[in-house]
C-alpha cells in the first residue's frame, strides 16, 4: 500500500479480514510492565510481507489450559520502547496453536521498527525487528535476499547466521530490506534419528515426532493439522531461524515440501502413487497459515483464526483443459488458501510471487508409456525433442504435433497429441500474473518463483561411441532431472513473449528448488532454435537441503561409464571435482578432457557454445543464499556460498565462505537483450564458470 489515512485503513483491514493496530499520530514511553521470558515464546517472533504503511507481526505463546487469552503487541521507533506508535491486543487459543498474527498500520515508509508482545503476567516475547516499504515514488536502492530449501532435519542454518553478521556490519543503506523466502520452510517429510543416523555424510537431526502420520520407508509426513504444526514448530525452535525472523520481515511462498513431496493440486503423492488428499492440503494449509506472517485470506475471512473448510478425500476424474481438477473437494482445497501475491517496494520492484505447485497439471513425461525412449543407462537423460513435444501437447510445431515420438530405433505413439500444453502456473494464477506484469510501473519486475526457470541441458551426442552400448542420436540434446519451469517450454514462452511484445525491461527471475546456484538469462527455447534472452534468471542454492553433488558422491559408482560427466577423481584420491557443473555449462567434451588432464584452460577451449548461452554460473553443490540490490541502472545478484553445513557453526559470522560471486546487468531498453557481468569477489567458484 502507499501512505494512507486511517479511513483507507480499515478498510484495507476489513476487506483482509485482519487483527489490527493503527499507529497513533504521537509517540510515547512504554507502560507495559514487560520481561523478557523467550522460554514461553519458543518459536520466537516474526513479521511479514510488509508495505509503505503497515506490516504483519507474528508470535506464538502457547499456554496450559483455557480457551482464549489476549496478549498485548506493541510497536516501538526505538528497541527500548521509548517512543511506543502503536500498542494492541493479540489473541491467541488452541484453535490457532497459539499462534497469533496482528496487522499494524499507519507506519511511516521506508522505517525501521521494534515490537514485542506481552502477556497478561508481564512475561514477554523476545523484541523483533522490522521495516516498512519505501513509498512508491521513492527512488533509494532496494536490498533484499533470496532463500529457500531449508531442511533442518538434516542440517543446520549457518547461511542465516552469516547473512545476519553480514548484515549488521552493512552500512545503513546496503542492509537488507526484507528476505523472501521461495519455498520448502520445513521438510513434511521427517526422519527420526533412532530410525536413520545418517543421510549421505549428514547426521540426522530430531525435528519432530508426528502424530496420527503416514510412514514410506523411514520418512513419516503427516496427514492432519497437527502433524504440520508439530512440523512447524520443530523447524521455528532453531535458534538462527528465530534470529533471522527476528531481524527482518519476511516474504513465503510455499514449494512442495510444504504440503507433500511429489504432490500437486491436492493430490497427495507419499510414494510413487498418487491418492486423494484434499483434507491433508487444508491441512497444510492451514498450518503455513498460521506459522507464517502473509498477507494472504484465509477461508475465514479474520486473520485471527483460519477456519478450515469441510472437504473430503476423493478421487479427481474429471479436468478442464488446463488439467485442473473439476472435483469439489478439490476446488475447494486449492483454494481455501491463495498464497500468489504481489509486493511494490519503493520505485523500483514489482515483486510478483506465484503458487507453483496448487494448481500444476501432471508433468508430460508421466503420460503414458513413455518407457520406450527413455535409455536408464544416461542417468536421467531425456530427449529435448521428446520433451518439447510432450510439454506443447496439440499446440506444439503451430498445431500439428507428431503422432509418434522416437527415440533411437524405438517408436511410441504420441500420449499427448490432443492435450493442452502442460501448466505449472494455472489459467487464473497466470492471468493475474501477465496482467500485472503489463501493469507494472516498477523499474524492476522481479517474478518469484519457486521452481528454476533456466534449461538442464545436456549434449550427450557429443560423447564417445566407445562410452555407451548405444550411441545418442546425432541431432538432439538432452534435458535431465528438473521438472519444473527449466522444462516447461510452452508456459514458460507464454510469460516470454508477453515481456518481449509489451516491450517490458528490467523482467528477472528469482528461484529456489534446485538446491543449487545459477545465473543466466530468460529465454524460451535454446540453438538451434531461435535464444531470444528477454531477462535475467536465477537460482538460488539450498539454505541447508542436500543437492545433487551429494547424491553423486554417494551413490554414482566409479564404474559407471558416465561418472567422468558428474565427477573428476583425482590421481591422489582427494575429493572428487564437479564436472556436473562444467557438463551443464560447457559440454560433454570439456568434462572428458578435465578429467583427463585437470587442465581447466584446456577443458574450457572445448566449450559446446551452441549448449548453454542462457548459462553464466552452475553449482549444483552449492549451500547458502543470494542478495539482490536494484537501483534505477542496474541489478546486482550477490550468491553467497558456504560449506556443507552439517554441523551448526559456533563462529558468530557462521563460518568461513566457500565463495562469493556477483552477476551484476544494467538496465536493458527496449528490444535491447541484457547482459550479466560476472565479479568473483571471494573464494573458488571451481568449474561452475
Amino acid at each position: 500500500m502507499a501512505e494512507i489515512d486511517r479511513r483507507q485503513f480499515l478498510a484495507f483491514a476489513a476487506t483482509f479480514g485482519a487483527s489490527l493496530a493503527l499507529c497513533g499520530p504521537t509517540a510515547a514511553r512504554s507502560r507495559v510492565k514487560w520481561r523478557e521470558r523467550r522460554d514461553l515464546y519458543p518459536q520466537g517472533v516474526a513479521s511479514g510481507d510488509p508495505d509503505s504503511g503497515s506490516v504483519i507481526l507474528w508470535t506464538r505463546r502457547p499456554f496450559d489450559k483455557g480457551e482464549r487469552q489476549i496478549l498485548t503487541v506493541e510497536v516501538a521507533e526505538d528497541e527500548a520502547f521509548h517512543r511506543v506508535v502503536a500498542q494492541a491486543p493479540a489473541p491467541v487459543s488452541p484453535a490457532t496453536d497459539w499462534t497469533a498474527r496482528v496487522l499494524v498500520g499507519g507506519l511511516k515508509p521506508a522505517k525501521v521498527y521494534w515490537y514485542r508482545f506481552t502477556d497478561r503476567d508481564g512475561n514477554g516475547s523476545r523484541t523483533g525487528r522490522t521495516i516498512t516499504a519505501p513509498l512508491v515514488s521513492d527512488p533509494r536502492p532496494v536490498n533484499f535476499a533470496f532463500v529457500s530449501c531449508q531442511d533442518v532435519n538434516e542440517g543446520k542454518l549457518n547461511a542465516y547466521r552469516r547473512m545476519i553478521f553480514e548484515d549488521e556490519r552493512a552500512a545503513p543503506g546496503e542492509q537488507l530490506g526484507f528476505v523472501l523466502h521461495l519455498g520448502d520452510f520445513i521438510y513434511e517429510v521427517v526422519e527420526y534419528p533412532d530410525e536413520i543416523e545418517t543421510r549421505y555424510d549428514r547426521t540426522i537431526y530430531e525435528v519432530a515426532r508426528i502424530p496420527d502420520g503416514g510412514k514410506n520407508g523411514k520418512l513419516h509426513y503427516p496427514l492432519t493439522v497437527d502433524g504440520y504444526r508439530v512440523i512447524y514448530k520443530g523447524y521455528l525452535a532453531d535458534p538462527d531461524l528465530q534470529d533471522a525472523r527476528a531481524r527482518w520481515p519476511f516474504v513465503c511462498i510455499w514449494d512442495n515440501h510444504e504440503f507433500s513431496w511429489l504432490g500437486r493440486q491436492s493430490i497427495l503423492f507419499p510414494g510413487d502413487k498418487g491418492r486423494p488428499g484434499q483434507s491433508v492440503k487444508v491441512a497444510a494449509n492451514q498450518a503455513w497459515f498460521e506459522y507464517i506472517p502473509a498477507r494472504v485470506k484465509p477461508p475465514s475471512g479474520s486473520l485471527e483464526a483460519f477456519g478450515p473448510p469441510a472437504v473430503k478425500d476423493v478421487p479427481i476424474e474429471k479436468w478442464d483443459e488446463n488439467e485442473l481438477g473439476l472435483e469439489p473437494n478439490n476446488l475447494i482445497a486449492i483454494n481455501s488458501l491463495k498464497a500468489y501475491r504481489a509486493l511494490r517496494y519503493g520505485k523500483h520492484l514489482d515483486l510478483f510471487i506465484t503458487d507453483q505447485r496448487s494448481y500444476a497439471g501432471a508433468d508430460p513425461t508421466d503420460a503414458g508409456d513413455v518407457g520406450p525412449i527413455y535409455d536408464p543407462n544416461f542417468n536421467g537423460m531425456f530427449s529435448e525433442e521428446a520433451m518439447i513435444a510432450l510439454d506443447a501437447g496439440r499446440t506444439h510445431d503451430g498445431g500439428k504435433p507428431p503422432s509418434e515420438l522416437s527415440f533411437r530405433e524405438a517408436r511410441i505413439p504420441n500420449p499427448r497429441k490432443d492435450a493442452a500444453p502442460r501448466t505449472i502456473l494455472g489459467a487464473e494464477q497466470k492471468a493475474w500474473f501477465k496482467d500485472e506484469l503489463r501493469r507494472s510501473a516498477a523499474t524492476w519486475k522481479i517474478w518469484g518463483n519457486s521452481l528454476g526457470a533456466l534449461d538442464t541441458r545436456i549434449d550427450p551426442q557429443n560423447l564417445p561411441a566407445e562410452m555407451t552400448e548405444k550411441p545418442w542420436p546425432s541431432d538432439t540434446y538432452a534435458q535431465i532431472g528438473q521438472y519444473d519451469f527449466g522444462s516447461a517450454y510452452f508456459e514458460r514462452s507464454e510469460i516470454y513473449d508477453l515481456v518481449r511484445d509489451a516491450k517490458i525491461t528490467g523482467f528477472a527471475i528469482v528461484s529456489g528448488d534446485r538446491h543449487s546456484f545459477w545465473a543466466g538469462y530468460a529465454a524460451a527455447y535454446l540453438p538451434p532454435r531461435k535464444f531470444e534472452p528477454v531477462g535475467l534468471s536465477f537460482v538460488g542454492a539450498s539454505l541447508v537441503s542436500p543437492g545433487a553433488m551429494e547424491s553423486y558422491e554417494h551413490g554414482l559408482k566409479k564404474t559407471n561409464p558416465l561418472r567422468a560427466l558428474y565427477l573428476a577423481d583425482r590421481p591422489d584420491g582427494g575429493k572428487p571435482d564437479w564436472t556436473y557443473n562444467m557438463l551443464l555449462r560447457h559440454g560433454v567434451r570439456s568434462c572428458l578432457e578435465y578429467a583427463k588432464s585437470f587442465d581447466l584452460e584446456r577443458a574450457r577451449a572445448l566449450s559446446n557454445p551452441q549448449l548453454a548461452p542462457h548459462l553464466e554460473f552452475v553449482d549444483m553443490g552449492g549451500h547458502g543464499y543470494a542478495k539482490v540490490r536494484l537501483t534505477g541502472d542496474d541489478m546486482r545478484t550477490e550468491f553467497v556460498c558456504i560449506p556443507r553445513p552439517i554441523t551448526r557453526s559456533a563462529s558468530p559470522d557462521g563460518g568461513p565462505l566457500r565463495y562469493r560471486v556477483a552477476h551484476v546487468a544494467r538496465l536493458w531498453g527496449p528490444g535491447e537483450r541484457p547482459r550479466l557481468e560476472q565479479q568473483v569477489l571471494e573464494g573458488d567458484v571451481g568449474l561452475s564458470i
